[in-house]
């Protein structure tokens, strides 16, 4: 399976793509597997696999192995470092975290795992990854130089760069639990510069509402993690938002 060719093919027939995030490290390899489960029930697209810490090594095989049996939708690692990848995912998002001042976090954490995609099957879908206010753990980690909420142009120029480097997808990225998502102006803006290039957007997405206002404003696919793993009905939760999106 052409995982980015599968993404891009629910964008043009359907609209917004939602991707549910597991974080190995969160739980157990056989509740991330019910969690998925759960998740494809009520109508998500792909599983996306990774975390900013802890998500690396046995626990993250483990974890792909069992989401891999119990659901049938493309897997796609989310890697935090060279750490997160694993040979039994279909794809990676394989990304730069354009506004990082560690160059670790911009080249030499990929230069170290590309050798290991090359050798395996795993399809790399190139991204710019760019982190936005207030962005949580993952800014803290990433040590990011954070893009303002209110400064869309930022968003827009790095998104530029990150088209003009060739790279497919861009993801604005908020935070994983952040108190409020991606403002519908910054998305707007970066998602007009994208043309046909695809915008995700992601952090602080907790409800319909969210998810609805993020699809109108522009985004093809939509990541939501935290509410999934607080939520005691997956699989409605799920529900709700993919119909909010696909109107």
């Amino acid at each position: 399976m052409q995982v980015e060719q599968y993404l891009d093919g629910i964008v043009d027939r359907q609209g917004t793509v939602h991707l549910t995030l597991i974080d190995p490290a969160s739980q157990s390899p056989d509740r991330a597997a019910d969690i998925a489960r759960l998740a494809v029930a009520g109508g998500t697209d792909a599983i996306i696999i990774g975390g900013s810490t802890g998500a690396s090594g046995m626990v993250l095989d483990q974890t792909l192995i069992k989401i891999k049996e119990h659901t049938d939708v493309p897997t796609i690692l989310f890697p935090g470092n060279a750490g997160g990848i694993s040979v039994y995912a279909d794809a990676i998002f394989f990304m730069s975290l354009l506004n990082s001042r560690d160059v670790n976090y911009i080249t030499t954490n990929q230069a170290m795992g590309a050798p290991l995609v090359y050798r395996s099957d795993i399809e790399p879908i190139s991204m710019a990854y760019l982190i936005v206010e207030p962005g949580g753990t993952v800014g803290w980690v990433g040590d990011a130089k954070l893009i303002p909420k209110d400064k869309p142009e930022i968003a827009v120029a790095y998104s530029l760069a990150g088209k003009y480097m060739g790279m497919h997808y861009t993801y604005l990225e908020a935070g994983s639990g952040a108190e409020y998502p991606v403002t519908p102006a910054m998305i707007g803006a970066v998602k007009h510069v994208l043309g046909d290039n695809k915008l995700i957007v992601g952090g602080g997405i907790r409800d319909a509402r969210d998810a609805e206002q993020c699809a109108a404003a522009g985004a093809d696919m939509i990541v939501t993690g935290t509410i999934v793993e607080e939520s005691t009905d997956i699989r409605a939760k799920i529900e709700e938002l993919v119909m909010a999106i696909k109107k």
